[in-house]
């Protein structure tokens, strides 16, 4: 996991938010979200560098294409954003549940 990802997980984790349970890195079809509430189906995605390329903008708009014909909701977070603004991030996140 990333720092990032690491800082994320232990704020939501053992269901710390909202009482509901997140799993890491569940398989959803052909994808690994990062964190997935099953009870609300709502995937959560911390994105580095990587997905501002063209190539990993479009990998990404397939990939919520996908969770949202399944009926599963994708909130987006940068890790810059997780990092300096974690606050912001899980009322995001309270919002969304």
């Amino acid at each position: 996991m990333t720092d990032a990802e690491k800082l994320l997980w232990s704020k939501i984790r053992d269901k710390q938010l909202k009482g509901v349970q997140f799993y890491r890195q569940k398989i959803i079809g052909n994808y690994i979200a990062d964190f997935y509430c099953p009870k609300t189906r709502l995937v959560i995605e911390i994105n580095g560098g990587q997905h501002y390329s063209a190539e990993g903008e479009e990998k990404d708009r397939l990939r919520d294409e996908y969770m949202a014909r399944t009926g599963i909701r994708v909130l987006r977070f940068s890790d810059r954003e997780v990092l300096e603004n974690l606050e912001s991030v899980l009322e995001k996140l309270w919002r969304g549940l």
